[in-house]
């Protein structure tokens, strides 16, 4: 197996900040991420994860990707079971198998990637002799169930919360000799945001619902309380491996804050991180200063990095220490002309506006909270500033959307167009437009979590109208989305334990959907088309993040009145729950 594990060793020779430990006498955790080695170490959350697993003295942590093209043509050919990447051990011989799971459809990566190390894919036919498969991250504190037949616990909530006591128990447990099964009740009994799919039962109405979910044992809780972080004080999360193979190439991503406080109804983020929390001012001015001693390119990475307090003192501070950065997505009503100068002299020439909609009234619906008038007046202000591109984000089959609502995304980005034109003349550039045009997709946790997705065919439809009206616009690119892709990151998002059956069948029949959709005993519409009950039981309702589940349908009630809601007071407001 020299070969894959040379491409490996050749990958961590361009790594900086990389940890190899001896595995004497330790707890081994592969943690996977179950995409491609690229994505993977873009992702901010899952290197936090790897620092702080190596961080405690009684773990090594290897990192594990899922093999590219090239690399499982060398693994077939070869027929040798999956390696970690630090030191090409087998998957398979690891105590724990970790994976970080941010997006639904990576879901059906994670069969892959079991088979690729023989371990049997669903979790009652593994014996002693296998890991304990865990798996963390947003997508399984939103919903786990599409994947409980196959993982053995979720780590419900946030790493830093949660590593400590879980590795603690799991060590204690692990020195009095119990069994696997032992070993995972007592961690469900013991760790807060702990969830074993195997002790709960779930029993189904007639109509398809869930008529209950309970704990097969009174010493289980019957809710699982999701772990969070209280504040963001001490150093915040940041890169700690650095390598030129991935989107943001030799940069140190930087979180500036956790969790967003507008309240958008259909974003996720936006309620399972509640309460938003950010860093003392201070404490995050001389992190910056430790980070730049060793790099100076930065990534800043926060829901809206322009709503952050203070947002150009400290890009101001990173330019003045002789540093770089970038910056993931503004919010058109928090650009000032001081945030686009400094971006400016970055050198960052495209910038990332999430608009969603083109009318104030459904803006009003998904409680945007930024009229059409404030987002032309930032668009002047960018394009008078000098030269950018735009990236500009849209979401179509919004719950109550109408076809004037999408023609007006049309109008809107020709004004736009419009303004940058008038203001860049004498310019010998002039910034293009890119859209990005993403098909709704109902969350957990969310307003929206009870409306269904709009239909495939009327979303094509959609698409067709905008990429028509914007062809012949110069300066206009236009992106959408696959539909159908969307339908399956629904039904993997709204889905209970029974969509793990598909799963399986789609990963034995080679990922055909449709073939698995034809074979099914339950409809997939079921869970992507259907209005929901406001008062049935979801799948995720055992699921506790402190949000009452009254403020949602309030919130839903607003919606549909075409009415706003208040951002977030921290401290200083009880209405969702999360601050009573």
């Amino acid at each position: 197996m020299a070969t894959i594990a040379a491409l490996y060793r050749k990958r961590l020779s361009r790594e900086r900040g990389a940890v190899k430990k001896d595995w004497g006498g330790k707890i081994s955790v592969a943690l996977i991420y179950p995409n491609y080695y690229q994505v993977g170490m873009s992702n901010l959350g899952f290197q936090t994860v790897h620092g702080l697993l190596n961080d405690h003295p009684a773990v090594v942590s290897e990192r594990v990707f899922l093999p590219d093209e090239d690399e499982l043509a060398i693994y077939t050919r070869a027929n040798h079971p999956l390696l970690s990447y630090e030191s090409q051990a087998p998957v398979r011989s690891f105590d724990i198998l970790a994976f970080s799971l941010s997006f639904e459809n990576d879901y059906p990566n994670v069969l892959t990637i079991l088979e690729l190390a023989n371990i049997p894919l669903m979790s009652g036919d593994r014996g002693e002799d296998h890991p304990i498969i865990v798996a963390g991250g947003v997508a399984t504190f939103m919903n786990p169930e599409p994947l409980s037949e196959f993982i053995d616990l979720f780590l419900l909530g946030e790493a830093e919360v949660l590593l400590e006591e879980f590795l603690t128990t799991f060590l204690a447990l692990r020195s009095s000799q119990l069994n696997k099964e032992g070993t995972l009740r007592g961690l469900a009994q013991e760790v807060e945001g702990l969830y074993c799919p195997s002790l709960y039962r779930v029993e189904y109405k007639e109509d398809g619902s869930i008529g209950s979910f309970e704990p097969s044992t009174p010493k289980i809780p019957p809710a699982v309380t999701v772990a969070k972080r209280d504040t963001l004080e001490g150093f915040p999360s940041t890169s700690r491996i650095l390598t030129p193979s991935t989107e943001f190439a030799d940069t140190t991503l930087v979180e500036l804050n956790r969790g967003c406080g507008i309240g958008c109804r259909f974003c996720a983020a936006g309620y399972v991180y509640r309460p938003p929390r950010l860093p003392r001012e201070g404490e995050m001015m001389g992190c910056l200063d430790e980070i730049l001693a060793d790099n100076r390119r930065l990534g800043l990475i926060s829901p809206t990095v322009s709503d952050l307090p203070n947002i150009e003192g400290l890009t101001s501070h990173i330019l003045e220490k002789g540093g770089s950065f970038t910056t993931s997505s503004l919010r058109a009503s928090s650009v000032t002309g001081e945030l686009i100068e400094n971006l400016k002299r970055s050198g960052q020439r495209t910038l990332t506006i999430a608009i969603e909609t083109g009318t104030d009234r459904l803006r009003r619906v998904v409680n945007k909270k930024v009229p059409n008038r404030e987002i032309t007046e930032t668009m002047v202000r960018i394009a008078r500033a000098g030269f950018f591109h735009l990236k500009l984000y849209f979401i179509i089959g919004l719950p109550t959307e109408t076809r004037q609502d999408v023609r007006s995304i049309v109008s809107l980005v020709k004004s736009i167009r419009h303004h940058i034109i008038k203001e860049s003349r004498g310019r010998k550039r002039i910034g293009r437009i890119r859209l990005s045009i993403n098909c709704f997709v109902p969350k957990p946790f969310t307003p929206f979590q009870w409306f269904p997705m709009e239909g495939v065919d009327s979303l094509k439809d959609k698409q067709r109208l905008l990429k028509k009206s914007l062809s012949a616009e110069g300066g206009i690119t236009v992106s959408v989305d696959v539909p159908r892709w969307a339908y399956i990151q629904t039904l993997l998002a709204m889905g209970d334990r029974r969509v793990g059956r598909m799963l399986l069948s789609t990963h034995r029949n080679g990922g055909n959907w449709k073939q698995t959709f034809r074979s099914s005993d339950i409809n997939p519409d079921f869970y992507v088309y259907r209005q929901k009950d406001l008062d049935e039981i979801l799948p995720w309702d055992f699921i506790d993040h402190g949000i009452d589940k009254s403020y949602l349908k309030e919130e839903y009630h607003l919606a549909l009145e075409e009415r706003e809601s208040p951002a977030c007071d921290v401290g200083g407001c009880t209405r969702c729950g999360v601050c009573g």
